[in-house]
């Protein structure tokens, strides 16, 4: 599998270029800027861009979506309970960032839903929390974890933001993230990859 990760916009945000091994197009996971870096990126690899997916619809993951979508044609996938967060700037927070910015989807995913796209079968983990429509994006062939803003090296994601609560997200980590197998490697949202059996031994939120 390619997996290559950028660091973008004013958050640190990290987007994720992913694609199966033997697959000419690739996924982008949560663009949250500098959507023309990403495309050029994915181009050097040889990709071009078939879905973006998004975990959840904050600004500093989205503000990439619109731009990427028209100039590649690609299919967006937002989760369903996200619907409201992604369209509404005062709920996800652009209006507050550099003006009001809003996106939808094509496709708008439910829970353990499987995303085929770019070769990948890509397994939905509705986590709410963070938001209350975040989602994790589990690859099992791979034993990756795309985890968003819900699960961080040795943290968690805020919920001082719309929609959130500290409640759902550590009940999310515990009984939908740490029942998946300790070897799974847990790309986030911002920060440092890290691994299931780490988190379930050192991250002091949960």
């Amino acid at each position: 599998m390619y997996l290559k990760y950028y660091v973008v916009g004013d958050v640190q945000t990290n987007c994720y270029i992913v694609a199966a091994d033997t697959s000419k197009g690739c996924v982008v996971i949560d663009p949250g800027d500098e959507a023309g870096y990403i495309m050029a990126e994915a181009e050097k690899a040889g990709y071009t861009i078939d879905a973006v997916i998004l975990t959840h619809g904050h600004f500093d993951h989205i503000l990439g979506v619109n731009e990427i979508k028209e100039r590649t044609g690609c299919k967006v996938y937002i989760p369903e309970a996200e619907k409201a967060l992604c369209a509404t700037p005062a709920l996800n927070c652009s209006i507050m960032h550099r003006g009001a910015y809003s996106c939808t989807a094509d496709v708008y995913y439910r829970d353990n839903e499987m995303i085929e796209e770019a070769g990948l079968s890509i397994r939905a983990i509705m986590t709410p929390g963070h938001t209350a429509g975040s989602a994790c994006l589990y690859i099992e062939d791979e034993a990756v974890l795309f985890s968003g803003d819900t699960l961080f090296h040795m943290s968690i994601g805020r919920t001082d933001l719309p929609t959130g609560s500290m409640s759902a997200l550590c009940a999310s980590v515990r009984n939908r993230l740490y029942v998946l197998p300790d070897n799974v490697t847990v790309y986030p949202g911002h920060g440092p990859e890290t691994d299931i059996a780490f988190e379930k031994h050192n991250n002091m939120y949960v």
